[in-house]
């Protein structure tokens, strides 16, 4: 289980001009609250997505999932839920161990794989990119560069199957949710919600806006991982086409 996030994504002065996480800031205090009896969440998170502080949630989530008694440890967006056997260690246990690991992990800035992932922008794959350039007052090619020529990261994995919540998008493009969502967005559009990019893993509902589409695949269940996303991959986005 993956916490979605309450928030659109937005790069903060703790990424780099590339879009790229640098490392994590032990500096800003956790919040912990217990989730039934036997989940533990780790809450870092404020009204902007801190991209340094999700690098330190990744290591964390690895670090506490050695931990006896600890059965799962999903990254959110800037939060972290920890699943453990109530029977075999007690919270107090838990907490302290994920306060301390807080303060004394190491990132790993280069955590993560680099893909690319080919689109077909416009015309019938991306049926909202006309509209998504005229609200941002530039030319559909202009939001196709723009959206190629970033760097994103993989925050986390939630939602669908699969689906990966990617930072880096250039707020020149980003634009907020639609207000009624659609109930058949088709496996493998490319959109863009808020501040944040992303790919719709298989058909379902999305109020996102969907500017391309791509024959990536996004989960399979014969692979291990079933998701082909991490947390802290990086993907960028190739010209495969623009449609008129």
């Amino acid at each position: 289980m993956t916490l979605l996030p309450a928030f659109d994504l937005a790069t903060s002065e703790s990424s780099g001009g590339d879009g790229v996480p640098r490392m994590g800031d032990s500096s800003v205090a956790p919040r912990l609250s217990m989730a039934g009896a036997s989940g533990i969440l780790l809450d870092v998170a404020d009204t902007i997505f801190n991209p340094s502080i999700q690098t330190r949630i990744w290591a964390v989530a690895e670090a506490i999932a050695m931990e006896a008694g600890v059965t799962d440890a999903v990254p959110g967006i800037n939060n972290l839920m920890v699943v453990f056997d109530p029977l075999t260690v007690f919270p107090a246990t838990i907490e302290d161990t994920l306060l301390r690991l807080w303060q004394t992990v190491i990132p790993d800035p280069i955590a993560g794989k680099d893909v690319d992932v080919p689109v077909a922008y416009g015309g019938e794959y991306g049926e909202d990119l006309t509209d998504l350039a005229t609200y941002a007052g530039i030319s559909a090619k202009e939001v196709v560069r723009l959206h190629s020529e970033a760097i994103y990261t993989v925050a986390a994995i939630g939602a669908l199957p699969g689906f990966a919540y990617l930072s880096g998008l250039n707020p020149r493009i980003a634009r907020g949710r639609r207000s009624v969502p659609r109930f058949d967005v088709p496996k493998g559009a490319v959109m863009i919600g808020g501040a944040q990019a992303g790919i719709n893993p298989c058909l379902a509902p999305s109020g996102w806006h969907i500017i391309g589409r791509t024959s990536f695949s996004m989960f399979d269940l014969r692979n291990s991982p079933p998701a082909t996303f991490q947390p802290g991959d990086r993907i960028r986005f190739r010209i495969a086409e623009i449609a008129s």
